[in-house]
C-alpha cells in the first residue's frame, strides 16, 4: 500500500480535479490543488448525472450531499422535429440498483465537489513547467516558484497543460459538431429528459427543478456563428414540441465547437491525467461527469492497492481506458444518426429506438 505521506498534486478544480481530491483524502492522502483560474465557480449551465455518476459520487460520500439540488429524471423521450414521439427510455429501470439519474445546475455540483475536497484550494495558480525525474515530479508555476511532488494529477480539461507539458498526445480534434448551451426560467413545464431530433441537428432540454430548464442544442458544423442566440433561433425555428418556448424564453446561449481527444498514454512517468484530460468526447451520452468522477473512485482506489505509484497508475490505465473507450465509441454511434435522413432514421427508432438507446449504457451499468 503506498503510505499516507505521498505528496500529490492536483492541476485543476474542476470535476476531475475535486473528485480526484475527494478520493484520495478519503484513502488517506493529503493532495494539493491549484486551479489556474482566479476563484471558485462554475459555468452557469446545466448537467446531467446519469446512474453511473451518482453510484460513483456514492462511493465518494456524496450522494446525500447532493440530493436537495436539481431533479430526479426518470425518463428519456425522444421526439422527432415536429415533437412527435419516436421513444422512450425508462431510467428507472435502465439503472435499477445503480443510482437515480439528476439533472441540475452545475454550480451546485460544483459547491458539493469544493466543500467534498477538504483543504484549500490555490486559485490562480498556473502550472509553467514538469521536470520529471526517476521518483518524482519538480513543478515550477508561474510565479517562479517550485514544489516537488511524488505524483502530479492532470485535471485541467481537454486542453490540459499537464498533458502539454508532458508531452503526451496532441491538442484536441473538432468533432464536426457546434453546441449550444443555454438555461431557462419559466420555460414550458417539463418532467423528462427530452431531445427533438432532426436533419444534422438535434435540440436538447431538461428540468433542473425550480422552474430551470438547461437547453442543449447542436449542430453539424465547424464555425462558430457571431450571434448564437441569433443561430439557435435561425436552425430550431421549425421544430415543434417545446422548443418554440424555449426559444421564445432563452436570454444567453453559449456556443463552442465540440472537441474529443486519445491521446496514447495517460501516465507518461509520474505524471497521470484523469477526465476530460485524458478521453474528452462529444456530450452526446452525457457522461463527461460520469467518467471524471469514476476515473478519481479507480485512480484512488487503484494507488491505495498498489506497491508502488507506477503500479498504481498501469492498474488504473488499464482498467479505465476500455470504459471510456466504449463511451468514446458509443458517443459516435449516436451522433451518426444525425446524418441519416429523418424520413429513414424515425421509423426505426420508432420501431427499436429504445433497445438500440439503452444499450449504449449497457456496459455502463456494471461497476467501475
Amino acid at each position: 500500500m503506498i503510505e499516507s505521506s505521498l505528496r500529490v498534486l492536483i492541476v485543476g478544480a474542476g470535476i476531475a480535479g475535486l473528485a480526484v481530491a475527494r478520493a484520495l483524502r478519503l484513502a488517506g492522502l493529503k493532495p494539493e490543488v491549484v486551479e489556474r483560474q482566479p476563484g471558485p465557480g462554475a459555468a452557469e449551465e446545466g448537467i446531467y448525472l446519469p446512474g453511473n455518476a451518482a453510484r460513483a459520487l456514492r462511493e465518494l460520500d456524496l450522494e446525500a450531499p447532493l440530493r436537495p439540488y436539481g431533479q430526479v429524471i426518470e425518463r428519456q423521450r425522444f421526439l422527432d422535429a415536429c415533437g412527435g414521439r419516436l421513444c422512450e427510455v425508462d431510467l428507472t429501470r435502465l439503472w435499477a440498483g445503480v443510482g437515480e439519474c439528476r439533472a441540475l445546475p452545475r454550480s451546485d455540483l460544483h459547491r458539493v465537489l469544493l466543500s467534498g475536497a477538504g483543504g484549500a484550494v490555490r486559485f490562480d495558480t498556473e502550472v509553467y513547467a514538469l521536470r520529471p525525474a526517476a521518483s518524482s515530479v519538480t513543478v515550477t508555476f508561474a510565479d517562479g516558484r517550485e514544489g516537488r511532488y511524488d505524483l502530479v494529477v492532470g485535471a485541467d480539461g481537454q486542453r490540459s497543460t499537464v498533458r502539454a507539458l508532458a508531452g503526451v498526445g496532441g491538442p484536441p480534434r473538432p468533432t464536426g459538431l457546434v453546441a449550444y448551451r443555454g438555461v431557462v426560467i419559466g420555460g414550458p413545464p417539463l418532467r423528462d429528459w427530452t431531445v427533438l431530433l432532426g436533419q444534422r441537428s438535434g435540440f436538447l432540454v431538461m428540468p433542473m427543478g425550480g422552474g430551470r430548464l438547461y437547453c442543449y442544442a447542436d449542430e453539424a458544423s465547424t464555425r462558430l456563428p457571431a450571434d448564437p442566440r441569433a443561430r439557435l433561433r435561425e436552425l430550431f425555428a421549425g421544430y415543434g414540441g417545446p422548443v418554440p418556448e424555449v426559444l421564445d424564453a432563452v436570454d444567453r446561449v453559449h456556443a463552442a465547437v465540440i472537441e474529443e481527444l486519445d491521446p496514447g498514454c495517460w501516465s507518461p512517468g509520474r505524471v497521470v491525467l484523469v477526465g476530460d484530460a485524458a478521453h474528452a468526447c462529444a456530450p452526446s451520452l452525457c457522461q463527461g461527469a460520469a467518467m471524471a468522477v469514476e476515473d478519481a473512485v479507480v485512480l484512488a482506489r487503484a494507488l491505495t492497492a498498489a506497491g508502488t505509484v507506477e503500479e498504481g497508475l498501469a492498474a488504473y490505465e488499464s482498467r479505465r481506458r476500455p470504459r471510456t473507450t466504449w463511451v468514446r465509441n458509443r458517443t459516435h454511434d449516436r451522433d451518426r444518426t444525425r446524418d441519416v435522413p429523418p424520413a429513414l432514421r424515425d421509423p426505426l427508432l420508432r420501431g427499436r429506438g429504445g433497445r438500440i438507446f439503452e444499450e449504449h449504457y449497457r456496459l455502463l451499468v456494471e461497476p467501475a
